[in-house]
């Protein structure tokens, strides 16, 4: 199969690490692809390559947006993959950034390709970042993972990453993993854990606590200080909701009082109904 991965210019770079950001599945309260958004953004990266969105994307799914103005088609944007590069003046490691929907098809196909972009560009290191909806509370820092190195695994052990113990459907993250030692790649995946009883909204505040991880692990310097503003903007309101919301109230005090105990399956049962999970778009939009 012909390469999918467009190639729009050749960057130069130095050992560098490729960080993906996928929307889709594994992109609970937008910290995933928030965390790629915000990186090309505060890193300055430039675009150089793209995705073939026919080899991967179902358009029925991820229909194209359209602009249409005074009867007029302006524009038509398919779903895309984008790869971003940027440089790095405080390490050895330069990146490069995924920002793309996880895709829905040819996943072997996609991961192979992504290989050779990697031979290509001599990157020696894939994170993948993922974030999922967990037993925790909104105020709480929980990122786990999984390496294929035991330097790495260290290193993440230090920064307070909790190695993976998990079986089920899996993501685009656990082919992209498992295929990394046949490329000679090492492979580290990231997952933030999401409350359950937070709906569209973004956790600003795992995204910035991610980051602080990433660029310890790289060895990068990155500014999260507008994360946290935003997060602390956005926790005050949630705390509104909390005192404002008996329901609300007893869904906190009951995830508390199981983290103390160590037992979650109650609570996990719980937060999955819909009578329990608070969508905070509802709260806000009445406010």
């Amino acid at each position: 199969m012909e390469n999918s991965i467009r190639l729009e210019e050749n960057p130069q770079l130095n050992q560098s690490v490729l960080i993906a950001g996928f929307e889709g599945w594994g992109n609970a309260l937008d910290v995933s692809s928030g965390m790629a958004v915000y990186l090309i953004r505060k890193l300055k990266a430039r675009r150089f390559a793209s995705v073939n969105p026919d080899a991967f994307y179902r358009y029925d799914d991820a229909r194209p947006e359209v602009v249409i103005e005074d009867g007029r088609l302006k524009t038509l944007k398919t779903v895309e993959g984008v790869f971003f590069a940027a440089k790095n003046d405080y390490g050895e490691n330069d990146l490069v950034i995924l920002k793309a929907r996880e895709p829905h098809m040819g996943w072997f196909g996609f991961v192979k390709d992504v290989y050779a972009l990697c031979q290509d560009l001599g990157i020696h290191t894939v994170v993948t970042l993922g974030s999922m909806f967990d037993s925790v509370l909104h105020t709480d820092r929980t990122v786990s993972g999984i390496t294929t190195s035991d330097a790495d695994r260290d290193h993440l052990k230090a920064l307070k990453v909790a190695p993976i113990h998990y079986s089920g459907p899996s993501a685009i993250h656990s082919l992209i993993h498992i295929e990394a030692p046949k490329h000679a790649v090492n492979s580290v995946s990231l997952w933030c854990h999401c409350p359950y009883y937070l709906q569209n909204t973004v956790h600003t505040g795992l995204i910035a606590y991610l980051g602080r991880i990433l660029a310890d692990f790289i060895g990068f310097q990155l500014d999260t200080g507008e994360l946290e503003v935003e997060w602390e903007r956005l926790s005050k309101n949630i705390q509104k909701l909390i005192d404002e919301n008996p329901k609300l109230q007893h869904l906190i005090d009951t995830l508390r009082k199981e983290r103390v105990k160590g037992s979650w399956e109650n609570v996990k049962a719980q937060l999955k109904s819909g009578d329990n999970v608070i969508n905070l778009s509802d709260f806000f939009d009445k406010r």
